[in-house]
């Protein structure tokens, strides 16, 4: 059948992958799951294929080839119906490595991204933290430069190969007091005095090894640092767009091997005299679930196209993610309610695919991190732009610059105000901010300007009243807002004003 998207060198390659799957995962793979993680000579088979090196530069090894090479490459992977054989080898080809791709070093790619390539070092990405989650923000592991080299202390944790990998690519704060422009990415070698791990027991993706790391008092060299200092949080957020197209091209494969394996029993199945296949409301619940599966899979290869043409699609990569991996969980439960009690038995497939997809709403971006994201773009009107090859941008790139104080924030305002978005607006408002940090200042806004002026003038549509610190930590998002105003440590008297007026000003940080 003819394609938008591939043509008939990709097919060519997808044929290729599935029989290496069929030779090279499918007889092992269940004993992988025993084990707990898949052997160090699969990298290197992968890496010999060249499968490893679609998505990188010659210079390193590998063949930079089109997006579609990758989705034909990941729908096939994930056919096989392992998801911890997925995981591991995803992660450590889009994610450990993505960044020492776009913006590493040539000696850390000599080091690190080409051995990567070659299936000889196996990587993993460490950033999410046992206290922070999906708040990549909240971080606490850091990095504190002295002389030549980096000391890093912390910990991090779901980490997939994180027991298993060569290398660790590492989110740490290099700057506690800026914020979410204070997050640098540095690589840390498996055997650096101080770095130890330990393997966590999961429900779900046997065959990949996940991690819980430690470092303490870590040193490794200046060089390891990966692109700029204080730009690691923009590295993350953009590299965030591949790996949730790749969650979603491995739902599409995933959900189709699902429903096959479903279908093929059906056709085997009887139940009072005939195939279960025939009964109506059995039929009607399949031809359902590939119908939204197909209405996925246009949606996550409109994503990959808008990648392959230089687009930033955050939107389209966080609705494929979001859509295809709800729609994960919801094919592989009606499909095993379709097994019956064998759905339930251990030596069915099926029931490892169950186990196994239930993680994919929470990994890469929780559902709700999803739907936050697009209320965002949708609602909210922002908008995003390179960081990897764009030289302009700049931690400080704010024309507000980079506030800290209360005083600075509120004296910030005027430059935050959304003006495509103010137009009609006035209001005046008094902040009344307590500590060696605050003040009294009174904010205007009228036809489509906002002024600053210290001192409480005239009448108010509201108050602010706070502590210095709490105002300022709520500003910079190291606070949660709801618990400062439900704890009584920010007050206002409009509430309603308060919140027409924070939707026309652009946040601190």
């Amino acid at each position: 059948m003819k394609s938008l998207f591939f043509n008939e060198d990709h097919q060519i390659f997808r044929q290729s992958v599935a029989d290496f799957i069929n030779k090279e995962v499918m007889p092992y793979a269940d004993q992988w799951e025993k084990d707990e993680k898949i052997p160090r000579e699969l990298f290197v088979k992968l890496g010999n294929q060249g499968f490893l090196g679609i998505n990188h530069d010659e210079k390193y090894g590998g063949t930079k080839a089109d997006m579609f090479y990758t989705v034909a490459y990941l729908e096939e992977l994930a056919k096989c119906g392992y998801a911890g054989v997925c995981a591991a080898v995803s992660v450590h080809q889009y994610m450990a490595t993505n960044h020492l791709s776009e913006a590493g070093s040539d000696e850390l790619k000599e080091r690190f991204l080409r051995p990567a390539i070659e299936g000889t070092k196996v990587g993993a990405i460490a950033i999410t933290e046992p206290f922070g989650g999906s708040d990549v923000q909240a971080m606490r592991t850091t990095a504190v430069l002295e002389g030549d080299h980096y000391v890093i202390n912390g910990s991090k944790t779901f980490i997939t190969n994180g027991h298993f990998a060569d290398f660790v690519v590492v989110a740490c704060k290099t700057d506690n007091n800026a914020g979410i422009n204070g997050v640098s990415l540095i690589v840390i070698e498996r055997g650096t005095k101080g770095f130890t791990s330990s393997q966590l027991k999961k429900i779900g993706w046997h065959s990949s090894d996940t991690g819980e790391l430690a470092f303490d008092n870590v040193i490794v060299p200046k060089e390891n640092l990966v692109g700029k200092a204080g730009m690691g949080f923009f590295y993350i957020m953009e590299s965030f767009q591949i790996e949730r197209l790749v969650a979603a091209v491995m739902g599409v494969g995933g959900g189709y091997a699902c429903l096959e394996q479903t279908l093929k029993y059906m056709n085997e199945r009887e139940a009072f005299g005939k195939a279960i296949k025939k009964y109506q409301v059995l039929r009607h619940e399949m031809v359902q679930l590939y119908t939204e599966l197909e209405a996925g899979k246009q949606m996550t290869y409109n994503a990959a196209w808008l990648m392959e043409n230089g687009e930033v699609p955050v939107k389209e990569c966080s609705m494929a993610k979001l859509y295809m991996t709800e729609l994960g969980n919801k094919i592989v439960d009606k499909c095993l309610q379709m097994f019956g009690g064998y759905g339930y038995m251990e030596e069915y497939p099926i029931a490892r695919a169950y186990r196994d997809a239930r993680v994919s709403t929470i990994v890469g971006g929780t559902t709700q991190i999803m739907r936050e994201i697009l209320s965002k773009i949708i609602i909210d009107d922002v908008k995003y732009k390179k960081v990897y090859s764009d030289d302009t941008v700049q931690i400080d790139a704010k024309p507000w610059g980079n506030p800290q104080t209360a005083a600075e924030i509120i004296e910030s305002i005027p430059l935050r105000l959304k003006k495509d978005k103010a137009a009609g607006y006035s209001t005046v408002f008094h902040f009344d901010i307590s500590g060696d940090t605050g003040g009294q200042y009174t904010v205007k806004v009228e036809n489509n300007e906002a002024s600053v002026s210290k001192g409480l003038e005239g009448k108010a549509d509201c108050t602010v009243t706070a502590d210095a610190q709490v105002y300022a930590d709520v500003e910079l998002g190291k606070a949660s807002p709801e618990m400062a105003f439900m704890s009584g440590q920010i007050k206002v008297d409009n509430l309603g004003a308060m919140m027409q007026f924070v939707r026309y000003f652009k946040k601190v940080m």
